[in-house]
């Protein structure tokens, strides 16, 4: 999902402004390892006010528990209803036991977790024992890329006509010899999967198209007015690689530039070159027609403002986070940070390792206004029950 939409500062009458804090105490375990770095993030994450903490010490384990300011975001009523999925979702899963390089937990640690939250939202006074174990992020300092995704609206037709011409497909069950699906390539341009009866609805736009991709999932409308949300349905097993990058190295867009708006900007100004670009990106990514929410990996309704989509190898499905997450002005520069807690409720072909987590935003044109620039860094704790007599 990355370089999708961009998180723009919501206005301080937003019925989503953080209005309080409640008190939450956390206990710190500190133990740094100082070491040097000449690249520590990507050159095309390395822009003016980026956000990122240059001055925190190295270290050379995935998690680090630390000690945090004394007290949680409050947070809505939306973040609530996500936190019920979030039970529903612990509460439906087979217990399951995660090694994040050094640091356990298991699904029933999930589960409390979630139940002290929830007991601290319904009782002020109540102080959760948990623990908070800071993500060692790109840099191995801790600083988290975080970008910003939505579900956009997208007009298509049920047949193609000569506008109306790109397909969404669902997921092909046939493969070649070796067991493979084609590639992007291979499928928009070279007609692979054609006459497979796969086609769920036709667009104007293979870019549209490949934006939706990398979104994961989308509400499309019909030309009589039917809506329909398409859901991550698979993918075709080729690596996911960023066409920003691609546009970064081959000189196009400057890095500090680059976003969602400057690659579409950028695709419709060079239509010669789309071909060359979109396939340096092989992954391509299949629908399913979903319930009328948002659902993502963790197969419960995406939560506005809340959910985050993770690389399960690093932060469980089910997982509640605390962010220190980047706030950018209406032109996209960033004018500080503000913790949030998020819901670990996703995922994406983008997201892998410690250094990127993915924030959702909601559905259409304001959430994709919202999500504007956001490229920049902040911080991410992971938060789990105290254990081996920690306190």
């Amino acid at each position: 999902m990355i370089f999708t939409s961009l998180f723009r500062h919501l206005a301080p009458t937003s019925k989503h402004t953080i209005a309080m804090l409640r008190p939450l105490c956390l206990v710190s375990l500190s133990a740094f390892t100082i070491s040097c770095s000449l690249n520590e993030v990507d050159h095309s994450n390395d822009f003016e006010n980026n956000g990122r903490d240059e001055t925190a010490l190295k270290r050379d384990t995935l998690y680090l528990q630390e000690s945090l300011p004394p007290g949680l975001p409050y947070p809505d009523a939306e973040f609530e209803a996500g936190l019920q999925q979030q039970l529903r979702y612990l509460n439906r899963i087979s217990d399951k036991q995660y090694s994040l390089e050094g640091t356990k937990t298991n699904t029933a640690e999930l589960r409390i977790v979630a139940n002290e939250i929830q007991q601290w939202l319904q009782d002020p006074t109540y102080q959760p024992n948990l623990i908070a174990h800071q993500l060692a992020g790109q840099d191995q300092r801790g600083n988290v890329q975080i970008t910003g995704y939505y579900v956009p609206i997208l007009p298509v037709r049920h047949l193609p006509n000569e506008v109306f011409r790109y397909p969404l497909y669902r997921k092909p069950k046939q493969r070649d010899a070796q067991g493979n699906l084609p590639s992007r390539e291979q499928i928009d341009f070279e007609s692979a999967l054609a006459g497979q009866g796969l086609e769920i609805a036709y667009t104007a736009s293979l870019v549209d198209n490949f934006f939706l991709h990398v979104q994961g999932s989308g509400v499309v409308e019909y030309e009589d007015g039917e809506r329909k949300l398409l859901s991550w349905g698979g993918v075709n097993g080729h690596p996911y690689r960023s066409i920003g990058k691609v546009l970064i190295e081959k000189g196009e867009i400057d890095r500090a530039d680059i976003s969602a708006q400057s690659i579409r900007q950028w695709l419709a100004d060079h239509p010669e070159r789309n071909q060359e670009i979109l396939s340096t990106n092989p992954s391509y990514l299949f629908f399913s027609e979903g319930p009328e929410k948002p659902v993502g990996a963790a197969n419960v309704p995406l939560t506005p403002l809340y959910s985050a989509a993770v690389d399960p190898k690093v932060i469980p499905l089910g997982a509640i986070l605390l962010s220190k997450a980047p706030k950018l002005d209406f032109e996209g520069n960033l004018v500080g940070h503000e913790f949030r807690l998020l819901l670990a409720q996703d995922k994406g072909g983008a997201i892998k390792g410690s250094g990127h987590i993915d924030w959702y935003q909601g559905i259409g044109a304001e959430a994709r206004f919202h999500a504007g620039q956001l490229k920049h860094f902040g911080k991410v704790w992971l938060l789990l029950p105290p254990k081996n007599g920690t306190q």
